[in-house]
């Protein structure tokens, strides 16, 4: 029961520190523009305004890398369904950018996917339909 806790508490660590980014600038600069000139409030209002854009920044910079499960990134694949006729076939392409580099292509006329080792071909004839999706010229 404490690691689910512990789970869940981490999971808003991003979102909180940006919370409190924007609270500590609103607080630095409500104290600031309301001081009338207090050296004392002064004094407070400035490190306030610009802990709160430290915080604001590492909370945008922030990530929760404890929430990425490799397996069901591995497992990822685009939903299989046609895609409209705009005129010409349409085809979804994705490559993974870590290792092992795979790339997968859903035909748009049958809805078929297929996984190839490495990165997008220049040419790809859909084995079902039998329909070229793309043919690029080799410069």
């Amino acid at each position: 029961m404490e690691e689910g806790h512990s789970n869940h508490q981490r999971r808003y660590v991003k979102i909180n520190i940006v919370i409190s980014g924007w609270l500590c600038i609103l607080l630095g600069s409500g104290l600031l523009f309301t001081s009338g000139g207090s050296g004392l409030i002064l004094s407070l209002a400035a490190p306030i305004a610009v802990l709160g854009l430290i915080l604001l920044f590492v909370g945008l910079l922030y990530k929760d890398e404890d929430n990425v499960d490799p397996e069901k990134i591995a497992a990822w694949e685009p939903d299989r369904s046609k895609m409209p006729d705009s005129g010409r076939i349409m085809y979804r392409v994705d490559t993974t950018l870590v290792e092992p580099i795979k790339t997968s292509i859903l035909c748009g006329k049958c809805a078929n996917l297929y996984w190839l080792d490495g990165n997008k071909p220049n040419t790809f004839d859909c084995p079902k339909c039998l329909v070229t999706l793309w043919h690029e010229e080799e410069e």
